[in-house]
């Protein structure tokens, strides 16, 4: 039997936390800061953690980006499953990935490349150890 606690939070037996990320307003995350390593525009990073393990990882949340570009790593295996906005990641080797609502990706702990946001994107991602 599963319980509403909130518009965003359902708690049952089966399950810890499953949020409805349709319904968390952008004013309800939290501030991240600027993401570094920004070539021109500044972009701005806010989110919410919505399930992090007793170690540490993995880790699960809500994250939101302003238009930017900036170099990244990902420093381990990340599946993020876009929701909104519009954005380009190319890798060090010449791979692009396009990203839009539904775009699901898996960047391997390691990857290297840009991000270039074109339009406030929106992800749930997972941090695996």
């Amino acid at each position: 039997m599963m319980n509403m606690d909130n518009d965003s939070c359902v708690r049952g037996n089966s399950v810890s936390l499953v949020y409805n990320v349709d319904k968390i307003k952008s004013e309800q995350l939290k501030d991240w800061g600027e993401q570094p390593e920004c070539d021109d525009v500044i972009s701005h990073s806010r989110g919410l953690l919505l399930w992090k393990g007793s170690n540490g990882r993995p880790e699960a949340g809500l994250w939101e980006c302003t238009p930017g570009r900036w170099r990244l790593s990902i420093p381990a295996d990340e599946f993020c499953h876009f929701i909104s906005g519009d954005a380009l990641y190319e890798s060090v080797t010449g791979d692009k990935i396009n990203v839009s609502a539904g775009t699901c990706v898996l960047f391997p702990a390691g990857w290297e490349g840009t991000c270039t946001v074109k339009k406030t994107i929106r992800n749930v991602y997972m941090l695996t150890i």
